[in-house]
């Protein structure tokens, strides 16, 4: 049986200030952006090549704005990543090599807070299973 998540509620305070950093400075794409009612808003941001897309907005979750610990992307390069977002003024920590992969850290106006891992090379072809061969 097939499961896959393709969307995760991120709390905000200010929704048009979370859609300016999410699209302008990090590069997720703007899907949708309805308002339902007063109480509701529904605004769904896809990052490049995700099958995964966040929604923002009002009347979505019960988590405190900010709530969210290291929520995590994958990418090819992280170096390239990370000099990307700096360059269009996201505050990114410097890169943390691990024996699991390399990482880079930001946080959201709110304070919700995401990891982008590159994979380490050994990883290619394991089929998931998080071993290291080479151990």
């Amino acid at each position: 049986m097939d499961m896959k998540l393709e969307l995760v509620a991120v709390p905000v305070t200010d929704v048009d200030r979370a859609k300016e950093f999410y699209v302008e400075r990090v590069g997720f794409n703007a899907d949708h952006d309805y308002t339902v009612s007063d109480e509701v808003r529904f605004v769904q941001l896809t990052p490049p090549g995700s099958a995964c897309s966040i929604a923002i907005g009002k009347g979505l979750t019960q988590i405190v704005p900010g709530g969210l610990d290291n929520l995590q992307m994958v990418v090819a390069d992280v170096d390239a990543v990370r000099a990307e977002l700096v360059s269009r003024g996201v505050e990114a920590s410097e890169v943390d090599d691990q024996p699991w992969g390399r990482f880079v850290f930001f946080s959201d106006p709110d304070g919700n807070r995401w990891s982008l891992q590159q994979l380490p090379a050994w990883s290619a072809g394991a089929g998931g299973e998080g071993v290291n061969p080479e151990a």
